[in-house]
């Protein structure tokens, strides 16, 4: 009968912890429910920036397989870029999906972007403030650098640590892991950067977020992306004094919910029982 006060014992307190490691993950005071929404479909914005609006812009949304923007600069033209977006979905690409500070997911895209223009084009996770841009894993074009910044992002250029750079009209493998950890000073979020160019992976390796501004928690956390945040790709075509003709691809589009694994749960079998005896 000990032995089976024991089990059930740990088990109620298996059931317990379970439930503070939910609480421990959320780490940033706010009611989090952990919930990683599982997109069905990508939300277009296009022309966030918009310096050409007489351009020949065209897209083609067939995701998750295919993802194709287009866009042709008019010579009429001046100023910098446009900018067109898109990110998951889980209404069949009526409006994007908000994830949540303890939200965990990996996703990927094979991207090429190919043309005559100059520009960039990628992987992009954006905040609160700005849910169309802010945040960027690029391939530019016009200078090859492959690198990541802005936004939430910790800064990263695999050009600059790991000498590759970004060839017109490559296809490459992007993908982007976000963790929240504990969301804690000692344990904040991170986010992972990979690249794979020919049959060569490049990773960032896991890399800490920064804390958010305390005068904006609440509602929206610290010590990850934040909450609202939202996911997909971007397509940024140069102006360029009205030239420039670029096309920007995300093929085989991938996105996978991820289980949080969190410090509360490693608890020996003689601290559960010391707790029931």
């Amino acid at each position: 009968m000990k032995v089976n006060r024991y089990s059930f014992a740990a088990l109620a307190a298996v059931v317990c912890l379970a439930w503070s490691a939910v609480a421990f993950a959320q780490g940033d005071g706010r009611t989090c429910p952990g919930n990683t929404p599982i997109p069905n479909g990508a939300f277009i914005a296009s022309r966030v920036f918009n310096d050409c609006p007489i351009s020949n812009y065209t897209v083609n949304n067939l995701y998750p397989a295919l993802i194709h923007m287009h866009d042709t600069m008019d010579p009429q033209c001046v100023g910098f870029t446009n900018l067109h977006t898109w990110q998951f979905s889980t209404d069949l690409g009526a409006s994007r999906v908000a994830f949540e500070n303890c939200s965990s997911y990996h996703f990927c895209a094979d991207v090429t972007v190919s043309g005559v223009g100059n520009g960039e084009a990628g992987l992009n996770m954006n905040p609160w403030w700005f849910p169309e841009a802010g945040g960027k894993f690029m391939l530019n074009v016009g200078t090859g650098e492959i690198a990541a910044f802005d936004g939430r992002l910790p800064f990263y250029s695999f050009t600059a640590q790991q000498g590759i750079t970004y060839t017109r009209g490559t296809t490459v493998h992007m993908e982007m892991t976000y963790l929240p950890h504990s969301l804690a000073m000692g344990d904040p979020a991170t986010v992972e950067y990979k690249i794979t160019i020919g049959s060569t992976t490049y990773t960032s390796g896991p890399l800490p977020f920064d804390e958010g501004n305390t005068a904006e928690d609440p509602p929206h956390g610290l010590w990850g992306m934040l909450v609202p945040h939202y996911a997909g790709g971007y397509f940024q075509p140069n102006v360029t004094n009205g030239t420039g003709d670029l096309d920007a691809t995300f093929a085989n589009i991938c996105f996978d919910k991820l289980d949080v694994v969190v410090p509360a749960r490693a608890k020996s079998w003689g601290e559960l029982k010391l707790l029931y005896r």
